[in-house]
C-alpha cells in the first residue's frame, strides 16, 4: 500500500482520540473507512462530519462473537480490506496496591483480548485475500514496567509481544505495532502528572498515516521521548530499578 486513494481501511476504536483523528486524516487522503467502536452515536456523527460516505460498524471488541459478525459483514461490504487498525483501549492510572480488580479485568478484556480477537477475525481475511495490513496499537508504556501504570502497561507490553509474534509467523503480511507516547486524548486526560512531549491527536494521526505506508514494523512517536524510553528499557535491572521509581507514565 503506497497511498490511501480508494483503499478500504477498518479503524477499530474510531469514536475518539487517535482513532477519530486518524479517521479524519485517512478520509481526507481518499480512503473509504469502516468506523468501529462501541458507541454507534459517536460513529454516526463522525461519518456525517466526513461526508457520510463511510461504513458505521459498531461492536464490542472484547466480545468474540460480535467481532466475528462485524468482520463477516465488512467482508460482504468491502471487496478487499486493505488495512485494519486496532486502536481501541481502556486506561486508568493506578498503583498495583490501589488497583480496582474489575477495572483491571475490563482493561485486559479491551486492550489484550480485543487485540487477540482482532487477529482471530482479521488473519483469515488476510489469508483469503492473500495480502493486506494489520496494525495493533501498543504504547511506550509497554516497553518496561513503570510505577502507577498497571494493568494498562502490562496489556500494552502483551500487545507489543503479540504483534512481534504475528510478524514472525506471517512475514508475508504487513504487520505493524503503533507505540505512541503522550497524546492528548480522553485517556490521558485522566493523568494528574505532567506528561512530557505531549502532542495533539491530529499530530499523531499525521505521523501514523505517513508511517503506515512505509515498511517499518514499529511506529513510535514523538521520537525524542520514545528513544529515551527505549534506552532506559535496555538498562540492566540493577540500574533500571534505580531509575524506574522516578519515572511515570
Amino acid at each position: 500500500m503506497n497511498n490511501y486513494t480508494d483503499k478500504n481501511i477498518w479503524i477499530i476504536g474510531a469514536s475518539s482520540g487517535i482513532g477519530r483523528a486518524l479517521a479524519v486524516e485517512l478520509s481526507r487522503r481518499g480512503a473509504t473507512l469502516a468506523l468501529s467502536a462501541r458507541s454507534e452515536g459517536k460513529l454516526q456523527s463522525l461519518n456525517e462530519e466526513l461526508g457520510g460516505g463511510h461504513i458505521v460498524l459498531p461492536f464490542d471488541v472484547s466480545n468474540t462473537y460480535s467481532y466475528e459478525q462485524a468482520a463477516q459483514e465488512l467482508e460482504r461490504k468491502f471487496t478487499r480490506i486493505d488495512s485494519t487498525l486496532f486502536l481501541a483501549a481502556l486506561y486508568s492510572p493506578n498503583s498495583l496496591e490501589a488497583m480496582d480488580i474489575d477495572e483491571a479485568k475490563a482493561m485486559v478484556d479491551v486492550n489484550l483480548n480485543g487485540a487477540l480477537n482482532t487477529i482471530h477475525c482479521v488473519l483469515p481475511i488476510l489469508k483469503k485475500q492473500k495480502g493486506g495490513q494489520l496494525a495493533l496499537c501498543g504504547s511506550v508504556a509497554g516497553y518496561r514496567g513503570l510505577p502507577n501504570g498497571q494493568p494498562y502497561s502490562a496489556t500494552k507490553a502483551a500487545v507489543i509481544n503479540l504483534a512481534e509474534s504475528l510478524k514472525a509467523e506471517h512475514s508475508e503480511f504487513d504487520i505493524k505495532v503503533i507505540n505512541p507516547g503522550f497524546v492528548r486524548t480522553p485517556l490521558t486526560d485522566k493523568n494528574d502528572f505532567k506528561m512530557p512531549m505531549m502532542i495533539e491527536p491530529e499530530q499523531a494521526a499525521g505521523i501514523i498515516a505517513k508511517e503506515l505506508l512505509t515498511s517499518r514494523f514499529e511506529i513510535h512517536f514523538p521520537k525524542g521521548f520514545t528513544f529515551f524510553l527505549k534506552f532506559i528499557a535496555l538498562l540492566p535491572s540493577r540500574l533500571y530499578f534505580k531509575i524506574a521509581p522516578k519515572t511515570q507514565l
